[in-house]
């Protein structure tokens, strides 16, 4: 494929709802224009995008893919973007690197969640905006409410360029407002027809509106139409460009991903009314970064995948220079440099090599070492640092063990390997619960994730929940004596201490005071009796989880000068603190989480008797945009470890969270009885055996 200049590149992701048919679409696209001899399948698993042994066995997209293809001089890279809310760190990631979106929705009443979200993203980015209406050929299609459905939402800004011919069984070809054409057939069989006599009425209607929109984009068209002028069709083109371009247009297209139709004139509109990175530069500390092939070099890492035989590959955007072969760049957000040995043009699992990467375009770098999503590659001269990517944080965690000793070897690097790929997941080692513990944006996102440890770096995992790092601590302030003393025959051991406990505010941690006086205790052995504390902390003080926010002070005590030693002290310590705790009332301590849901306004009410029920506080309800309203609770973290699924199911999937560990506070006595009681048997079942 020959290098474009800016001007005539377009970046379009194709984005939607899981299942609207966005992978079948880009294949017929694919398709038409050439770049491909065939038109694939989901279900047969041979399409172009959806390439991975894992997209396949599910039959959907799990990893945004760059597909690029030339159309009428222009070239167009398609980005295939997953629709389901678990990925959506591709959405974000994608949203940075183009220029317009693509939102594919099915031709129904009510628009699903996935489309929701897309737009929420196009529009927190600026991006031009166009809605592909599909599956049009359905039995039960519904084109006229849909666009009820579009206007109610997002008012007279979404404007049809085109409408569909025919209905459901019968819907054959797409009349295009811009010229009034009709279009039939599919992929590279189109024929053009005059406008139906049926359709005249409709089509003219239809064609003012969009007239209407146009114009509003120009001051110029705009006096022209309001003189009764009519509007050639190079001028509603133009006009519809800076109208997209400026986010007050949103062009409705039609069509059928799974038959073709509409596809030809689809390409047609992203190559004459989507904006080119010329149309609207990147800016960088508010200044315009012109798309100049010969500029300064600004490259911008979106995605980064990790391959256990190819190594890493960085897909980059350049937004100014050129990425040229055997170059040598800096990695402005690691203060690193790299060097470029293999640039490439992907097309989903196939790539060409490529000597350079100009203004404008996107491509694939491979085997950068410390490289990766959201690092901007520059020269030492330029210094140019573009913003880094905002991704969601993680809404449900996993806890794994590896199956086996081999496993354990090779579990870390694999990790390690994953997140690098993919900013959304992340992996910590809990040690008040001493589990692994996976996070990310939802079950089928932590499914894949343990998938991919298995077919790419044969890793296999054992999953179990996540256990709740509770504390514990205590309410009163007790004294108590530790006495340690054993006899076997020649030397023994004696150790005797007296302490107070007494409680410190909450995240004050432990602290340890000596107040020994008069040598009582050697001051030798003081810091083992510090140590056999701790180390009885760490054990609990009645159901096992690790002890803080309390003051221990050793006063008083005694010693032999002959069986005293530091293990004897330290075995004291730990006595002593197991009694004094249970005079000053150990209790338990509970994570709450700060949590903020945001939910259509219709399921507040459901959302607020949920987290109630989970032994939730509610701390306000705030507006966040029309319909939709934002409750602010504090909930336990134990009620919470399924909370990403039942949000999903209350709402229907347009319930969104953020949580994070507010506080710590004390657990319900009849929820601390009941981790006590399991302890207690815990410990019996280890002392039987």
């Amino acid at each position: 494929m020959k290098q474009y200049t800016a001007d005539k590149i377009r970046n379009v992701a194709i984005v939607g709802h899981g299942g609207s048919g966005k992978t079948m679409l880009v294949e017929h696209m694919l398709y038409t224009a050439g770049a491909v001899d065939r038109v694939g399948s989901v279900d047969a698993g041979n399409t172009q995008s959806d390439y991975d042994p894992l997209e396949i066995r599910r039959k959907i997209s799990l990893s945004a893919s760059l597909m690029p293809l030339e159309w009428h001089g222009c070239k167009i890279n398609l980005i295939d973007v997953p629709g389901y809310p678990d990925f959506i760190g591709d959405l974000h990631g994608v949203a940075r690197v183009v220029e317009a979106m693509i939102i594919v929705c099915e031709a129904k009443r009510d628009i699903d969640v996935g489309f929701e979200l897309a737009y929420e993203v196009a529009q927190q980015h600026g991006l031009a905006t166009c809605i592909f209406v599909n599956k049009l050929e359905r039995d039960n299609a519904d084109f006229s409410g849909l666009m009820d459905t579009l206007h109610q939402l997002y008012g007279r800004k979404v404007v049809n360029t085109q409408i569909p011919i025919g209905h459901q069984a019968a819907f054959s070809g797409v009349l295009d407002l811009l010229n009034m054409k009709v279009y039939k057939g599919k992929d590279r069989g189109v024929e053009i027809e005059e406008v139906p006599s049926g359709y005249t009425e409709e089509a003219a209607e239809r064609r003012e509106k969009m007239m209407d929109a146009a114009a509003e984009g120009d001051d110029d068209l705009a006096l022209k139409y309001l003189e009764g002028e009519q509007l050639t069709e190079e001028e509603i083109e133009h006009g519809l460009l800076v109208g997209i371009e400026s986010g007050r247009v949103i062009p409705v297209l039609v069509g059928s991903a799974m038959s073709g139709i509409g596809v030809a004139t689809l390409l047609d509109r992203i190559c004459g009314e989507l904006p080119s990175p010329v149309d609207v530069p990147k800016k960088v500390d508010g200044e315009a970064l012109a798309p100049d092939a010969n500029g300064p070099l600004a490259g911008f890492v979106f995605k980064t995948t990790a391959d256990p035989f190819v190594g890493k590959i960085n897909y980059v955007r350049v937004f100014s220079g050129s990425l040229k072969v055997d170059q040598s760049v800096l990695n402005i957000n690691r203060d690193v440099t790299e060097r470029v040995h293999n640039l490439f043009t992907p097309h989903g699992k196939g790539q060409d090599a490529s000597t350079a990467i100009v203004a404008g375009d996107i491509g694939a770098i491979a085997k950068l070492t410390d490289t990766h999503t959201g690092d901007t590659l520059t020269t030492a001269k330029d210094r140019i640092m573009l913003p880094t990517i905002e991704f969601p944080e993680p809404i449900y965690r996993v806890a794994v063990r590896p199956a086996t000793k081999a496993d354990e070897d090779k579990l870390g690097n694999a990790i390690q390997r994953l997140l690098e790929e993919d900013p959304t997941f992340r992996h910590t080692r809990d040690a008040t619960v001493h589990q692994e513990i996976l996070e990310g944006m939802g079950d089928i996102h932590l499914d894949t994730v343990i998938e991919k440890l298995k077919s790419k770096f044969g890793v296999s995992v054992i999953t179990e929940d996540a256990r709740v790092p509770y504390l514990e601590t205590v309410k009163g302030t007790a004294k108590a004596q530790g006495r340690h003393k054993r006899q076997t025959g020649g030397k023994g051991q004696f150790g005797d201490c007296w302490i107070e406990i007494e409680p410190l505010e909450r995240g004050q941690g432990f602290h340890f005071d000596n107040k020994v006086v008069g040598g009582s205790i050697p001051k030798n052995f003081i810091p083992a009796i510090e140590k056999g504390i701790r180390e009885a902390m760490d054990h609990g003080l009645v159901a096992g989880y690790p002890a803080t926010d309390f003051k221990v002070t050793v006063y008083d005590g005694s010693y032999h000068d002959v069986d005293s030693n530091e293990a004897a002290f330290k075995m004291a310590g730990a006595i002593a603190l197991r009694a004094a705790a249970e005079k000053a009332q150990a209790i338990i301590l509970e994570p709450q989480m700060g949590v903020e849901v945001d939910v259509p306004d219709e399921c507040v009410g459901d959302v607020v008797g949920d987290l109630n029920g989970r032994r939730g506080r509610l701390q306000g309800m705030d507006p966040v945009a029309p319909g939709k309203t934002r409750v602010r609770a504090t909930v336990p973290m134990a009620t919470m470890m399924r909370y990403a699924l039942d949000l999903r199911s209350i709402t229907k999937g347009r319930g969104r969270f953020r949580q994070s560990v507010s506080h710590y506070e004390e657990m319900p006595f009849a929820e601390q009885q009941t981790l006590v009681a399991e302890y207690a048997k815990v410990r019996a079942s280890h002392e039987d055996h």
